[in-house]
């Protein structure tokens, strides 16, 4: 079991996190494989998939230490505990909540609360955080990411929402850490017509425009 230093420190060297949404355990599992054959090697499976706790534990089994496994949406401690049992490596929240924080941390696995305002920011980061979902980042856009970071240097940023090809290098260039990239990655018409094909082609353009960017910096 790798360590939340491990976990985060592979989540960064990727530099997107394929967040996994899907109707089916087939959808998913479909999805996962193409974006890993993209290049994409950090993975998360939210708990609005259906029996999401399922597919953690087939991938978990699959594919190891192949990939950074994690899962997401997770806002309650029993969702918690569903996905440390499933083998889930991080969890990642649309929200900051103490009680689910402290319950994955306590049980050595990394988690990655949802915040947004400076006063969230500073909430999670006192109970532990070290890494930072930025949600709903559509929102905000690139540059709130250097506006948090004037008062908290060093913030470990994960933007997540509106993320795409056009724009992940403007949020790499504002300090973002990794991406999370929905939609944009892991398109539902794409997985309904079992188009893999077009998933791995967005992950491998994905993924370069990332290398890019970081090689600028």
């Amino acid at each position: 079991m790798r360590t939340p230093a491990e976990v985060i420190a592979g989540v960064k060297a990727c530099g997107v996190v394929a967040v996994i949404r899907a109707d089916t355990a087939d959808e998913a599992l479909g999805a996962v494989h193409a974006v890993r054959e993209g290049g994409v090697l950090a993975i998360e499976v939210t708990f609005t998939v259906p029996n999401a706790e399922q597919i953690i534990a087939r991938l978990a089994g699959e594919l190891g230490d192949d990939v950074y496994l994690g899962a997401g949406t997770v806002t309650t401690v029993e969702q918690a505990k569903m996905a440390i049992e499933a083998g889930a490596q991080y969890m990642v929240s649309p929200a900051y909540d103490a009680e689910v924080f402290a319950y994955a941390t306590g049980r050595n696995v990394a988690f990655f609360p949802g915040v947004l305002t400076p006063t969230e920011v500073l909430a999670a980061k006192k109970a532990g955080a070290e890494v930072f979902k930025i949600f709903p980042s559509s929102r905000m856009g690139p540059a709130y990411l250097k506006d948090l970071r004037a008062p908290f240097p060093g913030l470990q940023l994960l933007p997540t929402g509106g993320i795409d090809v056009h724009n992940a290098a403007d949020y790499i260039t504002a300090g973002a850490m990794a991406l999370g990239v929905g939609g944009k990655l892991v398109d539902r018409a794409a997985i309904k017509a079992g188009n893999w094909t077009a998933l791995t082609a967005t992950a491998k353009e994905l993924m370069r425009v990332v290398a890019a960017a970081r090689a600028a910096l």
